[in-house]
């Protein structure tokens, strides 16, 4: 392991010492997570820790159950060899496995690796070379697939295991062993030494590196991440004071594993705060899940939450006249009372409560969204309904969220400030109006980056992580982040905009999918955009509209005539100087797979000037539309050639 800029030596001598409350005392004696699971099995072994549904049926484990796997795991792990300063790679949706298996890395002193489950076969290679990794937990046959695509890549890859047994009995790689076989083997293991758990959890330290976590690679590969046991439980100890969460509070896990946000909300603070930890039966049944748990917290990225905003407004489409109506006064008198810092009780009782209830949301005491900046209207439109939304901000490096808004903030800009006073926030190099990069630094940093000898721009300076974002202080001393640094942009004229402050605007209309904002040294912002597509063909075939394909819907004329109408809205909202004058509907969807997103869903800005180049230099012109002719690439491997022309949209001026 060569991790470097090591923080053990840097001391934070301007933030104040924070000591842990009471409640998490025991923190100081059992500091990684092996010993608190064991610490609440011994002590809360009856209470749920987690709860899977299967086939339609909720399935509760209690602690001293979740124990018990965990112990196999490491067990089984041990057996074959994985020892300390080995990484573990797991490549699965949300479920307990994944949460025993990272565990049970832990305690046999090995590094957990999340890998995003969409990853391409490239970028899966990329992080098992970088990690060394000899052993991937695999969900399934398609994961399987991938890992062992990519094996004569990696020598380092000694054994898979899988957890799903169906399709796997065509396989014969040595390589492969199943849960079922690597836990019947711990089991005897453990048999002829019934002391091994116990010895294994005893040698672990809060000083061990526990987590590999990839960054996003918003701008090149992504870097591995190296955060250790005890800085990791005491940071999410302070959040889980900080929001009084506690063992009665229910949450349910919807995002990537592999994310840092998810691992500090469903690894590490499940097992410190002792919540129950909730796992969805499938992406298709989410919403019903959502009803039955009624989680009291929930963290999601904006673009889940634009979804939901989304989908609401889709099935507002299927109902009367009259609930049409009802709903968008309902809407708008709600919002309205949200900006006036009030509530309105006639639109409450009216639609709004109920609608909270159908989305499973009746039981919050706080909703989270963080992973990137969420749009205003976005936010307004949850706050009147009556879901207590806080915005967070956090990075890989700083273990996650650092800064939050708290219980009763009613900012829709701003992302709050530092969870106590030992992290501290500053902006570097402001200019004028106080909008500069921000920079943080806490306690319990990331310890460096493995094997990799460069910080680059967005590494330590003095102990300061600076992340690249820019951002101001707003007098009520909140932190607004603006947009990445970079990416900030400028007219000819030198009229300065944020192009994800009115993608944000863009995306809150349930016709937008994703949007990308033009006009850096250009004489106006224009758009590229992509539509919605399931929204937008129910809006189409209501309508009676024939259309074959995503292309083919895009590109008709009504839908241009749909997209400029709510482009037209946001651009009422903006300053003439940052209203867009020209807009192409894209033909197809942004994807994480062809590089033009990253597996966070951020937009790859560089990655979209280069291969549209012809379609922007087309939008800055004096055409009226622009020829394509590329191929498009699908999950499965196959290709189509895509032959079409995209009409370049004028806008009226508001």
């Amino acid at each position: 392991m060569s991790a470097s800029t090591v923080l053990d030596d840097i001391a934070f001598d301007n933030a104040a010492k924070v000591a842990l409350p009471a409640r998490f005392a025991h923190l100081a004696v059992h500091d990684t997570l092996p010993k608190l699971v064991r610490h609440n099995a011994h002590r809360h072994g009856n209470e749920t820790a987690q709860r899977e549904k299967q086939l339609g049926i909720w399935r509760s484990i209690n602690w001293r159950e979740l124990e018990e796997q965990v112990r196999l795991w490491a067990i089984g792990l041990h057996g074959l060899g994985i020892a300390a300063g080995d990484a573990v790679a797991i490549i699965s949706d949300s479920r307990p496995d994944w949460i025993a298996s990272a565990i049970a890395a832990h305690a046999v002193r090995a590094r957990s690796l999340g890998l995003y489950q969409d990853a391409l076969d490239t970028e899966i290679a990329y992080l098992l070379k970088q990690s060394g990794a000899p052993l991937v937990v695999a969900e399934n046959e398609e994961q399987v697939d991938k890992i062992l695509r990519v094996c004569d890549q990696i020598p380092s890859i000694r054994f898979i295991v899988y957890n799903d047994l169906r399709g796997m009995r065509k396989y014969s790689d040595p390589r492969l062993i199943s849960r079922d076989s690597l836990l019947e083997r711990a089991r005897h293991d453990q048999a002829a030494n019934a002391h091994l758990w116990d010895q294994l959890v005893d040698a672990t330290q809060g000083s061990d590196i526990a987590v590999l976590c990839s960054t996003s690679g918003t701008t090149s590969n992504p870097k591995l991440v190296c955060l250790a046991s005890a800085p990791f439980i005491n940071h999410v100890a302070h959040y889980c004071e900080l929001m009084k969460i506690g063992p009665e509070d229910e949450y349910l896990s919807l995002l990537p594993m592999s994310w840092i946000g998810e691992q500090f909300m469903a690894l590490y603070q499940p097992v410190v705060a002792r919540h129950k930890l909730n796992f969805a039966e499938a992406a298709a049944t989410v919403m019903a899940d959502l009803r039955e748990i009624a989680p009291t917290f929930m963290l999601l990225a904006p673009r889940a939450w634009e979804q939901i905003a989304a989908n609401v407004r889709a099935q507002m489409m299927d109902a009367s006249k009259f609930k049409q109506r009802l709903f968008d006064w309902s809407v708008k008198t709600a919002v309205a009372a949200v900006e006036r810092d009030q509530h309105s009780s006639v639109a409450q009782w009216g639609v709004m409560r109920a609608l909270r209830d159908r989305l499973g949301f009746s039981r919050l005491r706080f909703a989270t969204t963080g992973g990137a900046a969420m749009g205003p209207d976005t936010f307004k439109f949850f706050m009147a309904m009556g879901v207590p939304m806080l915005q967070i901000y956090g990075q890989t490096e700083l273990v996650g969220i650092y800064c939050t808004q708290r219980p009763g903030d009613r900012d829709f800009d701003g992302v709050g400030g530092g969870l106590n006073a030992e992290y501290e926030l500053r902006i570097h190099e402001p200019d004028q109006h106080g909008v500069g990069e921000i920079a943080a630094r806490h306690p319990y940093m990331f310890k460096g980056y493995y094997e990799n000898d460069g910080l680059g721009s967005g590494g330590l300076h003095d102990g300061w992580m600076h992340t690249g974002d820019a951002g101001f202080f707003k007098p009520n001393g909140q932190l607004v982040v603006i947009d990445r640094l970079k990416d900030l942009a400028a007219t000819h004229a030198g009229e300065r905009f944020s192009p994800q402050f009115i993608e944000n605007k863009l995306k809150f209309s349930p016709y937008i999918s994703e949007a990308v904002i033009l006009g850096d040294r250009r004489d106006y912002p224009a758009a590229i955009v992509c539509i919605r597509f399931a929204i937008v063909s129910k809006w189409a075939e209501q309508r009676r509209m024939s259309f074959t394909t995503y292309s083919d819907l895009a590109g008709r004329a009504e839908i241009y005539a749909l997209v400029a109408e709510e482009i037209g809205r946001v651009n009422i909202s903006l300053p003439p100087e940052q209203q867009l004058r020209k807009f192409v509907l894209l033909y197809k969807e942004l994807d994480a797979d062809d590089g033009e997103l990253t597996r966070t869903r951020k937009v790859r800005r560089s990655v979209i000037a280069e291969k549209y180049a012809t379609i922007i230099d087309a939008i800055y012109s004096d055409a009226s539309e622009v020829n394509v002719d590329t191929e498009i690439a699908f999950q499965d491997g196959t290709r189509q050639r895509i032959r079409t022309t995209l009409p370049v949209r004028v806008l009226n001026r508001s």
